[in-house]
């Protein structure tokens, strides 16, 4: 668990590491935007945020996760990224961090975008750097069934999506996608954080990944960061703050 003094040295240790600080704000304008969820949902889950990304004139296209390794999803990533024609951004929520970290480096990819997103430098064990933070209250609330995990209902409505009208969070959990045990044992073998300018949605209220953890690796990566008053869901629950951090990232704002 790190405390405060421990926290504020590693965000100070973490300014060596910003690879793409200076150039945050200064993008080259995207046409497309490919985005990719997280745990415990599925591409639907962007559907608050694509309509407005569309309305600004942007191809959108949101990936369907397969959850089953970090290799598989990572490739099924790149197939749409392949799709695209011209600059792309690459946005990611939750465990999809790790997809667009590792995906990031494709030469049309031009930023990336994490909403309340796992942020591993290359190779790093993102389990032990999340446990230098006091445990979020969903990890309780993670149950398998053989290999498949998912959320409890419970820890679902409250811990997941709990800035939400449970009327809405509900149907999310009735669609919720098991993931695969070994997805977790995946590791990155790049960071495209390194040498794409990075913009980050920290969700304040965050109950599956602990906020600090968040802020530290924004802050670690140079981000363009943000801070929503939110649940893990912010990408539904503030839509518009999240459509206009991906519009700066694809040189809209």
């Amino acid at each position: 668990m790190m405390n405060r003094r421990a926290f504020a040295t590693a965000l100070a240790a973490g300014v060596a590491l910003m690879p793409y600080a200076a150039y945050a704000q200064s993008v080259p304008k995207a046409r497309n935007v490919v985005l990719v969820h997280g745990l415990f949902a599925d591409g639907s889950s962007w559907s608050e945020v694509i309509p407005r990304l569309q309305a600004a004139g942007l191809n959108v296209t949101s990936v369907q996760n397969p959850l089953t390794t970090l290799d598989d999803a990572v490739a099924e990533t790149r197939r749409v990224l392949a799709r695209q024609d011209g600059p792309t951004v690459l946005g990611g929520h939750s465990f999809s961090g790790m997809i667009v970290t590792e995906a990031g480096i494709d030469p049309n990819v031009t930023a990336v975008v994490y909403v309340a997103a796992r942020a591993p430098d290359a190779g790093e064990d993102y389990a032990a750097l999340a446990k230098k933070f006091p445990a979020p209250p969903a990890s309780a609330g993670v149950v398998f069934d053989g290999d498949e995990g998912r959320l409890t209902e419970a820890a679902f409505l409250h811990d997941f999506a709990g800035d939400l009208p449970e009327a809405r969070a509900r149907v999310l959990y009735a669609v919720q996608e098991p993931f695969h045990k070994a997805l977790l044992a995946g590791k990155t073998t790049h960071a495209a954080w390194r040498s794409k300018p990075s913009f980050y949605a920290v969700s304040t209220e965050d109950r599956t990944i602990n906020p600090d953890l968040e802020r530290f690796m924004a802050k670690r990566m140079g981000a363009t960061t943000i801070e929503v008053p939110s649940s893990h869901l912010s990408l539904i629950s503030h839509p518009q703050e999240i459509s206009d951090l991906i519009l700066k990232a694809a040189g809209h704002g």
